[in-house]
């Protein structure tokens, strides 16, 4: 007997293949996607959204911040749904004045809002006289013009990031507008011109023409503008036209890519309006239609929806694949939905976490587009935009600042959740094992907030303690900055010095070898196994350069480690010398070399090293001279400088190559993030780049590099002159098991605007390590134990004597240091 499927069975079946084909990442066709229609598995339409959705965006759903400031409730349409707009009445203003956008915008910074959402009706001097009279009076012909006016206020007083709203624009507009925000946006709502008809929602209102909604998208698309939009449902559309709207945003994204954010808002009926017994959508209603607009518009979309409408089902609403709920106003209430109020963000959070996912803060422009800013912005605001975000673009979530500040943020470790998903899970139990780890795993671990980033802190801590168990070590040094000219312009640098350079802080000098010696003699008798010296790159310094240093370094203190020299002098002496860099690090090792700073790493990956230091040696380079001190026996530590225009994906090529050089060589002792100090910093001040790490950022830092260097690097340093004493002890709670030198002498951070100090005593250090329930060591550079007459000599040191930088005397030929020649180099590498 022949068995015939009834038309809904094998239309059921079709719309689950389709959902498995979206599940597998696979675009949906306009056929397919309008199948979607008839899902009848709400339950697998909604799980596959929320797999696509994790894929797009992990844990994280974000917020902005904002105040509303309603310039104008007057407007030109007749929305039948509508209690915004409204008509123009005797004594009331037409708009807010200047003052009164400034006292609420000024009333959202105190809040900490980031966002200042300007929403206004559509064009309403087309449509009253009395709009075009208030405008006359403010000096205006347009609304918009007076937009443009009050937002360019709102941005220069109080810092806020405007967000427009003023429904429909063509590109002339937009260009007025581009300069004084960061974002626009226009709801689309629907692409049914049934709704525009006699009867219709939309009818009066000439801005919903659908045709013309869509052509003010186009034309944002044209714009490059950051361009919010969405759909409005239970307003007498249906199913269908929910997916002919969703398509319609979809192919202007495919054209400009500028659709930050699709809005599914439910229509909620309001008293007073037309629409006031029309029944709301429906709880199915709305999960059916964000879950289709995650299967039609992708993983890596950004789906809102509001909060304050479905305020008991925002669980339901991350199951569906919500991952943004839009703007959120701790200080004025939602001017279109007044009935609804903002949740608290307390409660937000909480509901957001309940539903195993992290909130989080981004600015009015979504994360992808300010950090790609200089094609999305207008040039005057990618400064603002660069400062105030993190390396993944989302709101910088503390005022911690590298090498100043000098308490952690409070609450900066949460509490460990029960479970992590199997991704990082799987991540973490491979880099307990000693796996190598691949460049998506630590992007991804870099990108972990929360509770998720505690089970990364408490992982790379047992790591910690299986290798190094409870000692903390440090090593008494003293630094020596022998000179900071440098014939390289680094944009990070505040060290660097030169002819041109003396606005920066502190002046050039140069030290001769007598008060190298000087200092390396008080260093010794201070307690001191170690000199760390390091300098400038000065366009007179040859090969003989750094062994005359390390002559006079070993001379004036036999015994002293003389740890000297990053990869860049060294590859700058062999080339000035015409050595190979195997010559010349054999000669210092004669002369008395110890090992090598591995500084001048920066970011191990050229993308970077093109915009921050481009005239530096290249990632090969460095590494070559790394690899090539090894193999003389020549041990190295290992850096990374971070926190200024790089992102995740960059620290994990940074890593991964340290790593495999280690895997090669085995010859690095540590490595030691170097939070960027901003304060002082050519490419700061220049305004492009952010302002050093967060502190959630510099403390993953610590955790993720123990956990990828397993067990290859066994000792992870914390900077206490980056982290400050208390961020020290943070990272010795996330992997950390050294403090570093206690230095005597620091300038290189410190003319990067850091101020935590010049020395840190041994007393001071080993307290700081008690502090952490931790037991110190004092070590030598290679780790070694310390006698006791080291260590009573450090623990009785004097005061430091007064130092004196002795001027540079800038001359063409070679110049005299000490009565020794020091050749001058007469071209640069």
């Amino acid at each position: 007997m022949t068995v015939i499927a009834r038309p809904e069975f094998r239309s059921r079946t079709r719309s689950c293949k389709i959902i498995e084909r979206a599940r597998a990442g696979l675009r949906l066709g306009r056929e397919e996607a309008s199948a979607l229609v008839e899902a009848g598995d709400l339950n697998r339409l909604l799980e596959t959204a929320s797999a696509l959705r994790d894929v797009g965006h992990g844990p994280v759903v974000s917020y902005s911040r904002k105040v509303f400031i309603p310039l104008t409730r007057l407007c030109r349409d007749v929305c039948h749904y509508c209690t915004f707009a409204r008509s123009p009445k005797r004594g009331e203003p037409a708009y807010l004045s200047l003052d009164e956008v400034l006292a609420v915008a000024r009333a959202g910074a105190a809040a900490g809002c980031r966002e200042a959402l300007f929403t206004l009706g559509d064009k309403p001097e087309l449509r009253y006289r009395a709009a075009r009279d208030a405008l006359r009076e403010l000096g205006h012909e347009t609304t918009l013009s007076y937009l443009a006016e009050a937002a360019a206020l709102v941005l220069r007083e109080t810092g806020l990031f405007p967000h427009l709203n003023p429904g429909v624009l063509d590109e002339a507009d937009i260009a007025m507008l581009r300069p004084v925000s960061v974002s626009m946006g226009s709801m689309l709502e629907s692409v049914s011109d049934r709704l525009y008809e006699p009867g219709g929602p939309h009818h009066g209102s000439p801005d919903k023409d659908p045709a013309v909604r869509l052509a003010t998208l186009e034309a944002a698309g044209r714009c490059d503008v950051p361009f919010t939009t969405g759909i409005l449902i239970g307003i007498g559309e249906s199913r269908a036209e929910r997916i002919e709207a969703l398509l319609a945003i979809r192919d202007l994204h495919d054209r400009y890519g500028h659709i930050q954010e699709t809005i599914i808002q439910n229509f909620c009926p309001k008293p007073g309006t037309r629409m006031a017994a029309t029944p709301a959508a429906g709880e199915t209603e709305l999960l059916w239609t964000i879950a289709t607009a995650r299967l039609i518009l992708g993983a890596e979309a950004n789906i809102q929806a509001p909060p304050n409408l479905s305020p008991r089902r925002l669980g339901s609403l991350i199951a569906a694949g919500v991952n943004d709920w839009g703007g959120v106003s701790p200080v004025t209430p939602d001017h279109v939905n007044p009935e609804q109020a903002w949740p608290h963000l307390n409660d937000l959070a909480a509901q957001t976490a309940g539903a195993g996912k992290v909130l989080t803060e981004r600015l009015a422009i979504y994360p992808s587009y300010a950090r790609d800013a200089s094609r999305w912005l207008d040039s005057a605001l990618c400064t603002g935009v660069e400062r105030a975000t993190d390396a993944q673009g989302y709101a910088r979530s503390d005022i911690w600042r590298a090498g100043i500040t000098k308490s952690a943020p409070p609450g900066w470790r949460p509490p460990v959740p029960v479970a992590v998903d199997r991704a990082l899970e799987s991540a973490l139990d491979r880099a307990v094992r000693g796996d190598r780890l691949d460049e998506a795993d630590i992007d991804r671990l870099f990108r972990a907030r929360g509770p998720v980033m505690a089970a990364i802190c408490d992982t790379a801590d047992e790591l910690r303690r299986s290798v190094n168990g409870d000692t903390v070590t440090y090593v008494v040094n003293r630094n020596i900055n022998y000179t900071n000219i440098c014939l390289f312009r680094c944009q990070f640098c505040a060290f660097s010095k030169g002819r041109t350079a003396e606005a920066l802080r502190g002046k050039p000098y140069v030290l001769d070898l007598d008060e190298i010696a000087r200092r390396t003699a008080e260093a010794w008798q201070r307690g001191a196994t170690e000199v760390c010296l390091q300098g400038g790159i000065h366009p007179s310094y040859t090969a003989e350069t750094y062994i005359d240093i390390c002559r006079a370094v070993k001379a004036a203190a036999p015994a002293i480690h003389v740890h000297a020299f990053s990869p860049l002098e060294i590859w700058h002496g062999a080339q000035t010398s015409h050595l190979s860099v195997e010559t010349l690090l054999a000669r210092l090792v004669e002369a008395g070399l110890g090992s090598l700073p591995g500084t001048a790493a920066e970011i191990l990956d050229d993308e970077v090293r093109q915009i921050i230091c481009p005239d530096k040696i290249d990632t090969a380079t460095w590494l070559d001279v790394v690899e090539a001190a090894h193999r003389l026996g020549l041990h190295t530590t290992s850096t990374i400088m971070f926190g200024h225009v790089e992102e995740p994906q960059h620290w994990a090529r940074h890593l991964l190559r340290l790593r495999d050089l280690q895997e090669r060589t085995h010859g690095l002792t540590e490595f030691v993030p170097l939070p960027f100090v901003a304060a002082e910093a050519p490419i700061y001040l220049k305004g492009r780049s952010r302002p050093g790490p967060t502190f959630r950022e510099a403390i993953l830092m610590h955790a993720i590099a123990r956990l990828v260097l397993y067990p290859l690097v066994p000792n992870i340093q914390t900077s206490w002159v980056k982290m400050g004493p208390q961020g020290a002890l943070a990272c010795l709670a996330a992997g950390a098991n050294d403090l570093g030198g206690t230095l005597m002498n620091e300038s290189i951070t410190r003319a990067a605007g850091a101020s935590h100090g010049q020395e840190l005593s041994p007393a001071e250090m080993e307290d700081l390590m008690r502090e952490a329930g931790r037991h110190p060591k004092q070590r030598t550079t290679l780790y070694g134990d310390v006698d006791d007459d080291r260590r009573r000599a450090a623990f009785d040191a004097e005061t430091l004597r007064p130092i004196a930088m002795a001027a540079p005397v800038f001359r063409s030929s070679a110049s005299s240091v000490s009565g020794r020649p020091w050749p001058s180099r007469k071209r640069s590498p």
